[in-house]
């Protein structure tokens, strides 16, 4: 009887060594596998590689994102990159622990570091580490990367968001064409440049300005245009947006009281905004690339009557 039981308890550790052999060893290699997908977190562009390495869903969700159009002068930056700092450091990744939430999830706990080359030391203290979670997914027996501290949610709403804004934005594009465009000479576009100061509900406070351009060759020739700022009120119906009232700054002598009072605790950006001649030239070269890059159109400059072409980035 004894024997028996020794036997049987012999079993049971051998059982558990390699029970407990087996979950080591896929901890080491989860652990590994979550330091090869390192290499494809996104630091300011995602890389066609990285493809293969995410899910195809939150692949696609990145994708969508970094090929957002963007309108101001300065983007939505936050967006861009995952763990690196704005100073032009390098992340470090260790991976430091790895579990697995059931047999097609895990999470690794990823610490970074910031170097400023490839060859630095990267600091050790631990006010220079910050804590990460990479999420795995095991898609067709290969364990991908499915989300990286949550942002497959921020890229989702950050989608959103931009979606209604473009649409809004197409509604007072439309309007500025149509009903102010109408009224310059004409030529064979209008391509008008929005700069919102403020937006509360279905009410836009923005410098707008109206452009009509010909086409000659590679360069879009100015041929008239103005400036047009105000109040838009908008209504919404089933997702779509139309202008039904717009308040203008007066022209001449009443045009600052007309701003003020239009504008009001906008007034000071709305200024800013509007004589600063860099801004608006930067933000009518990006809006002027975007719409050309949508109608794929071979226009590479823009030229205003007097002036030299500008380079259409």
């Amino acid at each position: 009887m004894k024997q028996i039981i020794t036997k049987t308890l012999f079993i049971a550790a051998a059982a558990a060594l390699l029970s407990l052999s087996a979950c080591n060893n896929t901890e080491k290699q989860l652990k590994e596998r979550a330091e090869e997908l390192c290499k494809y977190i996104p630091d300011h562009e995602l890389l066609e590689q990285s493809r293969d390495y995410m899910t195809e869903d939150f692949y696609a969700v990145l994708d969508t994102m970094f090929n957002l159009p963007n309108h101001e002068a300065l983007d939505h930056e936050w967006l861009y990159y995952f763990v690196t700092s704005n100073g032009g450091t390098i992340a470090d990744f260790e991976v430091v622990g790895v579990e697995q939430t059931d047999k097609n999830h895990a999470v690794a706990t990823v610490n970074v570091r910031q170097k400023f080359s490839e060859d630095e030391t990267a600091a050790t203290e631990s006010g220079d580490i910050e804590e990460h979670k990479l999420y795995m997914e095991k898609v067709n027996g290969v364990w991908l990367m499915s989300d990286f501290d949550g942002h497959k949610a921020d890229c989702i709403r950050h989608i959103a968001q931009n979606r209604e804004e473009q649409a809004l934005r197409q509604a007072i594009a439309d309007y500025l064409v149509n009903e102010i465009g109408k009224d310059y000479g004409k030529g064979e576009l209008c391509i008008p440049t929005l700069m919102m100061v403020h937006e509360d509900s279905l009410q836009v406070w923005g410098d707008f300005w109206v452009y009509w351009y010909s086409v000659s060759g590679d360069t879009l020739k100015c041929v008239s245009g103005g400036n047009h700022s105000g109040l838009m009120t908008l209504s919404k119906d089933d997702g779509s947006y139309k202008v039904t009232a717009f308040e203008q700054t007066e022209d001449g002598a009443g045009n600052q009281a007309s701003a003020q009072r239009i504008f009001g605790e906008h007034y000071d950006i709305y200024d800013n905004m509007h004589s600063n001649e860099a801004v608006r030239e930067a933000v009518r070269n990006e809006q002027l690339g975007e719409y050309l890059r949508n109608h794929s159109l071979p226009i590479r400059y823009y030229q205003d009557f007097g002036w030299p072409a500008v380079e259409i980035k």
